[in-house]
């Protein structure tokens, strides 16, 4: 069983709703499907050879999905990848923008060249991000340090705010705010979503995003709650 303790997640809205896993030592991949509650048999698999011109996880920081934003379909899905990008000799925040729906990557860019400029002084921190469409916001995005704080970003307005974890930010999360590993968000269309917050010692939170506090948690990661998700 792999101790799952520096690897990525990200939400996948195109089709039937998924996750992603990124298993940065390993360079390799699962994918979770949210209807069928599993993991398919034949995951993990390598990233090299799978994802296109995406063929490295190892520097992966945070990612999450967006639709109908910086597309030109409104029901488009991008799904945003933030890494390490070497650019000029050196090594850089990047970015990379990954159509869902063609499955193809349409750029790689040095962060301070994109609409995510504005994360650049904290991007050594961020372990989790996620679109926040609640709250009446279109383009509202939410962020998770691993220094006990949180960005919130509107982007229609171009401001980004830095707030302490606590119970009137992320009411439930502040005691597990030094455990934040990764997490996704589950896009449920007929119910609340919620946002997966995985923890270090294998286990997780259940967040309500709609109603901005902790559903759940935490909750052990394993064969009966992540099905498939610990196959080596």
């Amino acid at each position: 069983m792999p101790e799952l303790k520096n690897f990525v997640a990200v939400d996948w809205r195109s089709g039937p709703d998924q996750i992603y896993f990124f298993f940065k030592d390993t360079n390799t991949y699962s994918r979770f499907d949210i209807g069928e509650n599993r993991v398919p048999l034949d995951y993990p698999r390598p990233v090299t050879s799978n994802w296109g011109e995406f063929n490295n996880a190892r520097n992966m920081r945070f990612g999450f999905t967006t639709t109908g934003f910086d597309t030109d379909r409104i029901d488009g899905d991008i799904l945003w990848l933030f890494d390490y990008y070497t650019y000029d000799g050196s090594t850089i925040p990047g970015v990379r923008k990954y159509d869902q729906d063609s499955d193809t990557l349409i750029s790689y860019e040095p962060l301070e060249k994109t609409r995510w400029k504005i994360l650049a002084p904290y991007f050594n921190n961020i372990v989790a991000g996620t679109w926040w469409e609640q709250e009446g916001r279109a383009h509202l995005f939410r962020f998770l340090l691993n220094d006990g704080r949180a960005l919130r970003f509107d982007y229609d307005y171009n401001r980004l705010i830095v707030e302490t974890i606590n119970e009137k930010t992320w009411p439930g999360l502040a005691r597990y705010k030094d455990r934040i590993i990764t997490a996704a968000q589950n896009d449920r269309a007929a119910r609340d979503n919620y946002l997966y917050i995985f923890l270090t010692n294998h286990e997780y939170l259940r967040y309500n995003m709609d109603d901005n506090e902790l559903d759940s948690g935490p909750i052990k990661v394993d064969d009966v709650s992540w099905p498939g998700l610990l196959r080596d």
